[in-house]
This record gives C-alpha cells, sequence and structure tokens, in this order.
C-alpha cells in the first residue's frame, strides 16, 4: 500500500548478521554490510535504494560486530528511514531471525545485506500482493560457463556426445524474498531454519510461491573477493544507476 506522501505502509527487513567469512581479512575488521563501495558501506547503498522506493520502516537483523553496524545506521533519520534493530544470540539461519523481529507488516520484504542490484523493491511487493502469494522469490538470469571440455554418456557409460566449454543458463536466487502471513506460519521461534528451507516448506504445504523477475536489472551478490572487485568496479563506473539523484 502507497500513502499519499509517496511512503509504503510495508516493512522491510535486512539480514546483516553473517560474518562474511569469505570475505577474510575485510570481514576481521568490520561486518560484511559495512565493506565499502566508493565511499559507502554496501548497506547504505541498500538503505538510499529502500528509502528511494518509499519503504521507510526498516529493521537491521544484526548479529556478528552488531554495534558498529548500529553506530553506522544510526536510528535512520539521516537516509530518512525509521531503523530499528533485532538481533540473535545464535546463529539460527536466514529465515529463523523473522519470527523474533516485532511489528512486521503483511507483507513485508526482506534481503541480504550484501548485494548490489537496481531491482525495484518497490515493484516487487506490488507484484507479490497482485499474485496474492504466500512468498515471493526475486530470481536473476545467470551463465554459469565451464572452462572443460564435457563429455556426455548415458546410464551405461557409454559415449554419447562432447560439448567443448558449454554455458548453462539458470536463474538463481537474489536473496530478496517478499513474505506474507501465510509463510510467516512455518516459522518456529528459536528453530534454525534457512530461507530455501522457507520456501520448500510454503511449497510443500501446498502455498503460493511466486517468482519476480526484472528485466534489464543489475544483481550480484558480494560474497567472495572476486565478487567485491567486480562490485567495486561498476559501482565506480555507474554510481547513478544504483542511487540515481541519491548521494
Amino acid at each position: 500500500m502507497v500513502a499519499a506522501n509517496g511512503t509504503r505502509e510495508t516493512k522491510a527487513v535486512i539480514l546483516a548478521g553473517g560474518k562474511g567469512t569469505r570475505l577474510r581479512p575485510l570481514t576481521a575488521v568490520f561486518p560484511k554490510p559495512l565493506v565499502p563501495l566508493g565511499n559507502k558501506p554496501i548497506i547504505e547503498i541498500l538503505l538510499r535504494q529502500l528509502q528511494g522506493t518509499g519503504l521507510t520502516d526498516v529493521n537491521i537483523c544484526t548479529g556478528y560486530l552488531a554495534e558498529l553496524i548500529m553506530a553506522v545506521c544510526g536510528d535512520g533519520s539521516k537516509y530518512g528511514l525509521n531503523i530499528t534493530y533485532s538481533s540473535e544470540d545464535a546463529p539460527l539461519g536466514t529465515a529463523a531471525p523473522l519470527a523474533e523481529i516485532e511489528g512486521l507488516t503483511d507483507p513485508f520484504i526482506v534481503m541480504n545485506g550484501d548485494l548490489l542490484t537496481t531491482l525495484d523493491f518497490g515493484k516487487m511487493v506490488d507484484y507479490h500482493e497482485s499474485e496474492q502469494a504466500d512468498i515471493t522469490v526475486g530470481v536473476y538470469k545467470r551463465d554459469v560457463r565451464i572452462d572443460f571440455g564435457v563429455v556426455d554418456s548415458d546410464v551405461d557409460g557409454r559415449f554419447q556426445g562432447f560439448r567443448e566449454k558449454p554455458t548453462f543458463h539458470y536463474e538463481v536466487s537474489m536473496g530478496v524474498n517478499v513474505i506474507g502471513k501465510g509463510a510467516m506460519q512455518h516459522i518456529k521461534q528459536g528453530e534454525y531454519l534457512d530461507m530455501p528451507d522457507l520456501v520448500l516448506k510454503v511449497h510443500e504445504s501446498g502455498g503460493k510461491v511466486a517468482l519476480y523477475r526484472e528485466d534489464d536489472c543489475y544483481w550480484l551478490d558480494i560474497g567472495r573477493m572476486d565478487d567485491y572487485a567486480l562490485a567495486q568496479q561498476q559501482f565506480e563506473q555507474q554510481e547513478g544507476m544504483f542511487l540515481g539523484g541519491s548521494s
């Protein structure tokens, strides 16, 4: 629902509790959402994008080095947001912490705190509502090139064909989801649960899982050092594409 002033009642949750072990030694000093792109931490870019699409009520779910994230983001007023925080005493996965957050709307949007994307979060929420889905998964087309010659064989191991360095095409989860109350009933407080398992629980119980695709969307999961290097390059070259008029 969009208010007259352009803001949305929908709450946004940013998952920022991971240790980011694949980005060490950077994450030995600060949590992954504070790794910088240009002169901004990754999480600030997400916060500014949320504000730009009218999603102004944000909860940041913290864990590792939470005090640093809270010090940087504060109450959100400098971004035109209202930011609250939740925390987990022990790792519970990417879905279970949602059961500990008070005041979630139906639906709400949840995302990983280490994304570089141009996805329109507001349009994704609108799509979820139009589909009357229990959970909506943002998906992105990703090409995976195999740097070897692939040999095809039948069930008996006999040669069937040969493909030199083929490219496979997949749709991958972007780490951005819209969740309604129909999905939340599958999350039990204190029980470990990752987001893919929640999606499967919804599907297996007969609930509706929608897939959201956005043409001309850019997306990169900043989970490894080579991805981080690419994200730095992309953000430096096209900052306006990610932040628009925001700075």
